[in-house]
């Protein structure tokens, strides 16, 4: 069950630790997707920390819980790092990120992780998912609410916006979609690649509360968070506007960071910079 929120200062510690966790994993892994995880991560914190989310690690199957789906599948690590830290499995599983037969895989497995709500990592698919969840919620007359994080460069993908449709076609007013718009993705700039500009725009044009926030300042995150929750009628899209690395001076925009490990003496300056 959600507990009473800690302050901003305390989410802002708590999204620092869910970096350093996720540099520390994909380190001993030597692969993963650095930028996207730290991208996130106040996010995430403001989800599962900031009293946002109705969840209990104990029964992760609750059928009231809400649904988190990280569309955006390759930036688990900050997800597996926040799921540890509640208390979903042990922080000592962290380090088995992308071992054979952990079940901490590269990107999330249904079923094998407790708290992941979808396979994902197949761009383009987790809003889909995210619908089914708040038709079935809308006919088994449940209240809970579904949310999906989606990349900026995964809003390329032309399931993404058949879902957007959809969404807003059915008034799935207990749907968040949050964009981490980080403005990179796996070849470069999302902007030079294939332009999903005005983002804000096509969202209201399908009929969705569409808001812009800071995507690092936690307080604004949680404030969208609540708007959303308490708009009726509409799925809400926030668009959170991020630094890709975020927290790592040599990482942030540094699209090299997209799915590369850092080396030693990298990941000193990256831990450095993180617990300072």
């Amino acid at each position: 069950m959600t507990a009473v929120a800690p302050s901003i200062t305390e989410l802002d510690a708590i999204a620092r630790r869910l970096r350093l966790d996720s540099i520390k994993m994909i380190a001993a892994a030597n692969s993963g997707h650095p930028g996207g995880s730290l991208s996130a991560a106040d996010i995430v914190t403001a989800l599962y920390f900031g009293g946002v989310l109705k969840h209990d690690p104990k029964r992760p199957d609750w059928p009231d819980r809400d649904r988190f789906i990280l569309s955006k599948g390759h930036g688990v690590p900050v997800l597996y790092a926040a799921l540890a830290e509640r208390g979903y499995f042990p922080t000592s599983e962290l380090k088995t990120l992308r071992q054979v037969d952990s079940r901490l895989q590269g990107h999330p497995v249904q079923g094998l992780t407790p708290g992941i709500e979808a396979s994902t990592g197949s761009l383009g698919q987790g809003l889909s998912i995210g619908i089914g969840h708040a038709i079935a919620g809308r006919l088994d007359g449940k209240h809970y609410r579904t949310y999906v994080l989606l990349g900026d460069g995964e809003c390329q993908e032309g399931q993404v916006w058949e879902a957007v449709m959809a969404a807003g076609n059915y008034e799935l007013d207990t749907l968040i979609a949050i964009v981490d718009n980080n403005r990179y993705q796996l070849d470069g700039p999302v902007e030079e690649i294939n332009s999903i500009q005005p983002l804000a725009d096509k969202f209201r044009a399908f009929k969705w509360h569409t808001l812009e926030v800071d995507g690092h300042d936690i307080g604004a995150v949680l404030d969208a968070l609540h708007q959303a929750r308490a708009h009726e009628g509409r799925p809400t899209c926030i668009i959170a506007h991020t630094v890709k690395g975020k927290g790592v001076t040599f990482m942030e925009n540094n699209n090299e960071f997209h799915g590369k490990s850092p080396n030693a003496d990298q990941l000193a300056v990256a831990l450095g910079q993180l617990d300072g």
